[in-house]
């Protein structure tokens, strides 16, 4: 009996099957929303009537507010001494208005704008353009007249007024409004300008000082400016110029030694190959003396024989030149001067300069020369060894 294996109670294979569906029970009673969650059908009528009535009373108000403010607003009287207790029943009349039985009417010049009555900007814009022309034409007449001496100081205001109707300057205005504008600009012009009544009674105008400067045209401020300062200018001037003449002449005077140096130099040259010339056997006919006119007119530009000190400075030269002979002698039956080499074998200074230069050169050619030979030979003996 004891090997027989035992059978299990039902209730517990029943609650054995019953343990996976009771560990997920608490996992879906987090997920699925409680019954209460949703609102009942009773709830639901009465947020429907909430809203409801508060669309009713918010289009109630603003129906209310706009047909208050359609109605016209009541202003007091203009002549009316209002109290604090009258401005219950009536609007202030604001400034730049008229008011007459609870109505605004706006002065000329300004437009009604909600309760208020602002500046009109074409008024506005005319009376400026007004000013301008004003100021432009009395400015420029006094300007003409400290330039040129034509134009008048004092301008009359009535040919101003004049010029500006037969130029059909604001044409555009009706009469009532023209003269709201000749008003403001009249009482810019007294503030912007001189005003003063001559004998007959004439209204005339003057521009300021300093607002006729600017309309000056340029060559009147700088013909005038040269006058205020004359004396630095003409110093200046002269300074300028005195210091350009000193500079010419230390140019021409150092082109004048150059020249006077280069003269010496082809002088003491066609003299010493002329005497090396004449000593050779190959030379029968050549003389040994040069004729000096011969030799200046072939040396001398045509533009410098007019000037004679030049090849005076040569002859000078020539004179301290211990071997350069000067004598006269007879050719073709005329007396001259003649210029003759005396020392044989010599160079000239340009020569010497020129022979210096060139053993200059060859030195440095030969030591370049050896240098890289040395380098070269350096080389071969560090690649053999």
């Amino acid at each position: 009996m004891d090997s027989m294996p035992r059978k299990r109670p039902k209730s517990e294979t029943k609650t054995s099957k019953r343990n996976p569906k009771s560990s997920l029970s608490p996992i879906r009673s987090l997920l699925e929303p409680s019954e209460n969650f949703f609102p009942s059908k009773e709830e639901f009528v009465r947020l429907l009537i909430v809203l409801l009535v508060a669309c009713v009373v918010a289009f109630t108000c603003s129906f209310l507010a706009k047909y208050l403010s359609s109605n016209p607003t009541s202003f007091c009287d203009s002549n009316f001494e209002s109290i604090d207790s009258d401005l219950d029943l009536c609007e202030p009349c604001p400034i730049n208005g008229e008011c007459y039985q609870g109505k605004l009417q706006c002065n000329h010049g300004y437009r009604k704008q909600g309760n208020l009555c602002i500046e009109d900007g074409e008024i506005s814009e005319s009376t400026k353009k007004l000013v301008v022309h004003f100021e432009r034409k009395v400015c420029e007449a006094y300007a003409r007249n400290e330039c040129y001496g034509t134009g008048t100081i004092w301008v009359p205001e009535n040919d101003v007024w004049k010029d500006l109707r037969s130029n059909g300057f604001m044409s555009n205005l009706d009469e009532s409004a023209y003269n709201f504008v000749k008003g403001k600009a009249v009482e810019a012009i007294a503030e912007l300008l001189e005003k003063r009544t001559n004998s007959n009674g004439i209204n005339e105008l003057k521009c300021p000082e300093s607002l006729m400067e600017s309309y000056k045209p340029v060559t009147c401020r700088i013909h005038q400016w040269l006058l205020q300062h004359i004396f630095i200018v003409s110093s200046s001037c002269a300074v300028l110029v005195g210091c350009t003449i000193l500079l010419r002449k230390i140019q021409r005077k150092r082109y004048f030694s150059r020249r006077v140096e280069e003269l010496y130099d082809q002088v003491c040259d066609f003299l010493e190959e002329n005497a090396v010339a004449s000593n050779s056997a190959d030379s029968t006919n050549c003389e040994p003396w040069v004729i000096a006119s011969r030799l200046r007119d072939h040396l001398l530009l045509p533009r410098e024989r007019r000037d004679p000190r030049l090849w005076s400075k040569v002859e000078e030269l020539i004179k301290e030149d211990s071997r350069i002979d000067r004598y006269n002698k007879v050719v073709k039956g005329e007396q001259k001067v003649v210029w003759e080499w005396q020392v044989e074998g010599s160079l000239s200074l340009s020569k010497l300069k020129k022979r210096r230069e060139t053993q200059k050169k060859v030195r440095q050619i030969i030591d370049s020369s050896t240098l890289l030979q040395e380098n070269y030979n350096r080389r071969i003996a560090e690649t053999t060894s």
